[in-house]
């Protein structure tokens, strides 16, 4: 008997694998290949808009994601670093050999942790309650919590022009046995497709007809307190290209080859990252689109058309690579697939991503209608330090859209659901200049050491970090500087107006080309790291809005406060609109907050179920 098994050895799969086993519990994961655990079947990257920040809120909470991007990075870059904190996000090029293999060393060597190669055929369920798993084989796992992150591989079907294959990602086997099983339980699938663009040989490309894009000059790292002083001058450029007009008539005329406009694909494709052809009968004004070119391994001469995403027969991927100004002579190494595959209704589940139907299954990652490496892990690990804290009898970890992105993911999903693989966007976070790159340990930390997955060590470096921010900032209160001549050179010099009355470094800073680090001209003994200084300069700079921005997720919070009873009989609420009263009845919103983004559910129809829970005193209950 374990206490908690993981379908999946995937992003989501590997966190939620490694969260129960470090919370103690006896886990299991059941994965088709271990050498696949953790793999990146498409973009050799981690972070970017949105995901970066994701990143470094899975590291907060004692993920692995930041610390094996950080180990395996062959380039690092912040992305928007001249733009405002709220928008910033690291980036890192991964070794695609490198990130996988270090993952699965983790996971083989975590205690706690079994990992066993097999396909799981069916789910162990009795009495709407989970019990384990039967695989192909037959045998059966008992377990008391089941964890579902089968990725891209529920019913998966690759496509290549007018071919379709029952296969998984990279050539493996699909799960073909749960997909029916779940419909018969009740739970409602959908098809949603995705796709990857041709690689080309190195040797092959003429980057001189590129735009270099080359990593930072300083050192960049998702993982706080844990850092790897990699050699700057080591890392691995990308390039920037574009398609032509060649590229277009190639692809225009040959549309009904591919696999998505002739009819062979049934699934949806992603809104925020189409194949090209999508791309060109979506955004037909458009002259050129941008390609970037990345290299997926330091060990390997693959170079992934970044942006090229398609599923056109080889000839015609061949024609289109050719058209590209740099890959004329360009061979490809890997054709371009699309793939489709099942998911299920995320609104089906508990904001813990417990299952509404089946008590103690939970579901992450892109059986989830998500897309991309960054969200299915951050549901992985929720999912798992759900699953554990239940098998203990323990509040979940719920968190709010103020506190995190992946708070923001999740409630999107069990609230609005989606009908095209979800992509997390910096606009889908009302409370964005809270939720920024550099601030996640300060958001998150303290939740991930109380449910003991953050390291006494590593509590203590983040204790040590904000004890010097607090310490900077009463220096920087404690410079006091005046009209002086020496100080009117000085802030000449910084391109800085004069002062006008005495002020001190803290004030003076709010002045936007004034930086934390000029406090050196003022005080030479300020001895600080960088990194303090420049966290300390985004909190005092933004203060303002900041405190302008928590006044109003507090006032949405109050909304959160007023719990809805799980067995309430919406038929009961008079005066509810149908359609409001239909979506309430299958989403089951756990406060009046989640009701009040529920599409469908109009502020009247919040206002109505307010009253009904105030006058009938239903307001106290768990969260689940």
């Amino acid at each position: 008997m374990y206490d908690i098994i993981i379908v999946g050895g995937g992003h989501a799969g590997s966190e939620a694998a490694l969260a129960t086993a470090r919370m103690n519990k006896n886990t299991l994961l059941i994965t088709g290949d271990i050498n696949y655990i953790a793999s990146m079947p498409c973009n050799p990257s981690i972070g970017g808009p949105a995901k970066g920040i994701v990143v470094r809120e899975i590291d907060a909470l004692g993920g692995e994601m930041g610390i094996n991007a950080d180990e395996t990075q062959i380039q690092m870059r912040l992305l928007n670093h001249s733009k405002g904190p709220a928008v910033r996000a690291l980036r890192s090029q991964s070794d695609k050999k490198l990130y996988p293999e270090r993952m699965k060393n983790i996971i083989l060597s975590q205690k706690n942790l079994t990992v066993v190669e097999a396909y799981v055929k069916s789910l162990v369920v009795d009495n709407n309650r989970i019990h384990g798993v039967q695989t192909q084989d037959g045998k059966i796992y008992a377990s008391k919590a089941v964890i579902l992150t089968t990725g891209t591989f529920l019913n998966s079907k690759v496509m290549i022009g007018s071919n379709k294959t029952s296969q998984g990602p990279e050539n493996q086997k699909p799960s073909l046995g749960l997909s029916p099983q779940l419909e018969r339980l009740g739970f409602t699938l959908s098809r949603l497709k995705t796709g990857t663009p041709p690689r080309v040989k190195r040797e092959t490309v003429d980057f001189g007809k590129t735009q270099i894009q080359p990593g930072d000059s300083v050192h960049r790292y998702f993982s706080y307190y844990n850092k790897n002083n990699y050699d700057i001058d080591a890392q691995h450029p990308c390039y920037l290209t574009y398609t032509t007009e060649e590229t277009h008539r190639i692809i225009n005329n040959n549309l009904d080859k591919s696999s998505m406009y002739s009819g062979v694909v049934e699934g949806v494709g992603p809104r925020y990252c189409p194949s090209i052809e999508d791309k060109l009968v979506r955004f037909n004004d458009k002259p050129r689109h941008q390609i970037f070119l990345e290299p997926e391994s330091q060990f390997t001469e693959d170079i992934y058309i970044q942006g090229f995403s398609t599923s056109m027969p080889h000839e015609v991927q061949e024609a289109m690579v050719a058209s590209i100004p740099g890959l004329e002579q360009a061979q490809i190494t890997k054709y371009a697939y699309a793939i489709e595959y099942d998911a299920i209704d995320a609104r089906m589940l508990w904001p813990t991503l417990e299952s509404k139907i089946v008590e103690s299954l939970y579901f992450a990652g892109q059986i989830n209608g998500t897309s991309g490496y960054e969200e299915a892990a951050g549901q992985g690990l929720l999912a798992g330090i759900n699953a554990a804290l239940k098998t203990d009898k323990k509040q979940p970890l719920i968190l709010h859209r103020d506190e995190a992105y992946i708070g923001v993911l999740i409630d999107d999903l069990v609230t609005k659901g989606t009908i095209d693989p979800y992509r997390l966007l910096t606009s889908r976070a009302e409370h964005r200049l809270l939720l920024r790159d550099d601030n996640a340990d300060t958001r998150l930390m303290e939740k991930g050491h109380a449910i003991g997955l953050i390291s006494k060590e590593r509590y203590r470096k983040y204790t040590d970090f904000h004890k010097q921010m607090h310490d900077l900032k009463m220096r920087f209160k404690n410079i006091e500087l005046s009209p002086t001549p020496k100080v009117t050179d000085v802030l000449k010099t910084l391109n800085s107006t004069s002062l006008k009355d005495r002020v001190t470094f803290y004030d003076l800073i709010r002045r936007p080309e004034i930086k934390a680090i000029y406090a050196k001209h003022f005080d030479s003994t300020l001895d600080f790291p960088n990194e303090i200084f420049e966290r300390v300069e985004i909190d005092i700079k933004y203060e303002g809005y900041i405190n302008k921005a928590r006044k109003h997720a507090e006032k949405l919070r109050q909304q959160e406060k007023i719990t809805i009873p799980e067995d309430l009989n919406y038929e009961d609420v008079p005066n509810l609109a149908n359609e409001a009263r239909e979506k309430l009845k299958l989403i089951k919103p756990l406060t009046l907050g989640q009701a009040n983004r529920i599409s469908g559910v109009n502020p009247s129809d919040v206002s109505i179920l307010s009253i009904y829970l105030k006058s009938n005193k239903n307001q106290n209950r768990v969260i689940r």
